[in-house]
């Protein structure tokens, strides 16, 4: 069985320290119900809480209650080599590490992770696409007459399709698996695939996703 571990910071969810001394984690958008659509699947974290892994696994915990329970896949640590990615498929109890996949933005800790044999997504949408070792792809999503920009967003919010950059109110370009861009074409949308996405490609899509 797949083991997924995410990055918090700018993956899973923004921290914010409050006036008591306190962190609060809230979660990026579509990141509850893309671990929602997860269920059954073992998730972990790999993340560098730097001093207060304390206060960062209690806000973890209160901000994604009953996602993170399993200790041996919660790995804190710097993630500036392969090693905290070894020690996180060590701590698996046996998962290959072609099983298991990480998901952050930062694309030079998806290299690392990519070293250790881990399958890597820059954004939590592709999480599942990662362990079926399918691709992210670049495309471009065009409205046709009469279609509403909203109904665009509304239906990549139902699908493996991220946007990374609004050209205009009736063209986006996006990182999209086939399966996305499947259910687009479903929905009316004209999609021309690109190619493969590259790793900044996925990277700025998280960063426009979360912008939203």
């Amino acid at each position: 069985m797949s083991v997924i571990f995410f990055d918090i910071g700018a993956t899973l969810a923004d921290p914010h320290p409050e006036s008591d001394g306190s962190l609060t984690l809230r979660p990026l958008p579509r990141v509850l119900s893309t671990l929602d659509s997860l269920s059954g699947v073992r998730m972990g974290v790999i993340s560098n809480p730097g001093s207060i892994e304390a206060a960062v696994a209690r806000a973890l915990a209160e901000a994604f209650p009953g996602r993170f329970t399993d200790a041996s896949l919660v790995n804190w640590g710097v993630k500036d080599s392969r090693g905290i990615f070894d020690r996180a498929v060590a701590g698996t109890g046996g998962t290959a590490a072609g099983d298991c996949v990480f998901v952050g933005e930062d694309a030079q800790e998806r290299g690392f992770a990519r070293e250790a044999g881990m399958r890597t997504a820059a954004h939590p949408v592709f999480a599942l696409a990662a362990t079926e070792n399918r691709s992210v792809l670049r495309a471009r999503i065009e409205l046709r007459d009469g279609q509403d920009p909203g109904s665009l967003t509304e239906a990549m919010d139902e699908t493996e399709a991220v946007p990374v950059e609004v050209v205009s109110e009736r063209l986006v370009l996006a990182a999209v698996t086939a399966r996305g861009v499947e259910a687009l074409e479903h929905a009316g949308f004209s999609v021309d695939v690109r190619g493969p996405a590259e790793d900044t490609v996925a990277s700025a899509a998280r960063r426009a996703a979360s912008a939203e």
